[in-house]
């Protein structure tokens, strides 16, 4: 009889919350913030409901659904209630320098406003947030790891409303229920990426995945990658684009790490389409050096290159940590004179992301129509102290790359490496 009773008290609160009414909402993290109810839906149980919020200035990662004890029961009252920014309110952007803001947005997952962005970049982000506004498939499960979602991905249908999928982590296939998915790992005889492995290093290997040769593989890792990643569109087209996998090996076959897709011929001169490192295996230096071995790969094309943008606020913080390092290495230990061309011919990244990079570490001036590089011994010491642009702690070992570049166009390319 009870039980009876609190399902009816739950049905009855369901037209408490209004979808698209803006609530305080207590987060994972016991904090009270901001946020809009997007959608409702009845739990597993189906005694109870369970509501998709968002929370304001915060990045779309942070979507959850949440039970209605999380949600205060009156609307927002117009009151300044903490909204996630900490101290950074009008007050304090006054005292910061828009360099110290970027860096405090990024690391915070503070998201730009619609006001923010031009118009029609806004106009993108509008349709592709209604597109994409409600995640239903909360976790995974792949190998030994169940790993929370971040993002909507559009698999097919009847697998895109579980709440939970069961991916093979040797041929991605993704599978709705258990019992099938263990009847698949004993069926599923690969236990490694298609494609040929192209680098090896202790218990590290790379293999490179035709999107053309490979097709259903490729598509099912992009499916998976959008998981955790907000802005990537490329699902079913894999057939023009390269895929890079980083996978860890024991006795029991090559384990997915993350990977990076790059086009075969990129008008654009990106050596990068997409690139994520999977939850469970972040923080470990794997992002960095999927980053480094795409700048070997260009290195060995004899052109310089570019993440497509836009980056997700960690990639913005990978990419410019790796930046930051290679150029301050090179800096430090160079004597002479160099100059951003030179600097672009060393590393393939191009002179637009060393002249950003060396703007906010300080390094260049703008003088009589060039950048020129400003350095002092102490200042370049003083910024490879900091743990932000320490040496990676997995680098690129050459010695174990197997790979050479595939034949291009007769035409030059328009981001070669000039030579001297």
């Amino acid at each position: 009889m009870p039980d009876k009773m609190d399902s009816g008290k739950d049905m009855e609160e369901k037209e408490d919350i209004e979808i698209g009414g803006t609530y305080m909402v207590r987060k994972s993290d016991d904090n009270w913030c901001l946020a809009e109810v997007i959608q409702k839906r009845l739990t597993e149980h189906g005694n109870r409901f369970e509501y998709y919020v968002h929370y304001e200035n915060f990045n779309r990662r942070l979507d959850e659904w949440v039970l209605r004890d999380r949600i205060m029961h009156s609307g927002y009252d117009g009151n300044d209630h903490d909204n996630g920014q900490g101290d950074l309110g009008d007050n304090c952007e006054r005292k910061i320098t828009r360099n110290q803001k970027r860096k405090h947005d990024e690391i915070n997952h503070v998201q730009k406003t619609y006001a923010e962005m031009d118009p029609t970049t806004a106009a993108l982000e509008k349709e592709h947030e209604t597109l994409t506004k409600v995640k239903y498939i909360d976790r995974i499960q792949i190998g030994r790891f169940e790993i929370d979602t971040w993002y909507f991905s559009p698999y097919p249908e009847e697998y895109g409303k579980c709440s939970k999928l069961w991916i093979c982590e040797f041929c991605l296939k993704y599978i709705r229920f258990e019992k099938s998915y263990r009847y698949h790992q004993y069926e599923c005889a690969q236990r490694q990426p298609n494609g040929r492995e192209i680098y090896r290093k202790g218990s590290i290997c790379i293999y490179e995945v035709d999107g053309s040769s490979h097709k259903l593989y490729c598509q099912n890792l992009c499916l998976l990658a959008k998981l955790f990643l907000d802005h990537k569109t490329l699902y079913f087209d894999v057939e023009p684009f390269i895929f890079y996998i980083l996978c860890e090996v024991d006795r029991f076959g090559s384990h997915i790490v993350g990977y990076f897709s790059k086009e075969k011929e990129s008008p654009d001169g990106n050596n990068v389409a997409c690139i994520l490192t999977l939850p469970p295996y972040q923080r470990k230096g794997y992002g960095k050096l999927l980053i480094a071995f795409s700048y070997e790969l260009s290195k060995l094309e004899q052109v310089t290159g570019s993440p497509e943008k836009p980056l997700s606020d960690l990639g913005k913080l990978s990419y410019r940590s790796y930046w930051s390092w290679v150029l301050l290495e090179i800096l430090r230990d160079f004597r002479g004179t160099l100059s951003i061309k030179d600097l672009s011919n060393m590393t393939s990244i191009t002179q637009n992301d060393i002249i950003s990079t060396l703007q906010s570490l300080n390094l260049v001036k703008y003088w009589k129509g060039q950048h020129v590089i400003c350095v002092t011994p102490k200042l370049i010491e003083e910024h490879l102290k900091s743990a932000e642009y320490k040496k990676p702690s997995l680098t690129v070992d050459i010695s174990a790359l197997k790979w050479t570049p595939p034949k291009k166009s007769n035409k030059k390319h328009k981001n070669s490496v000039s030579s001297h």
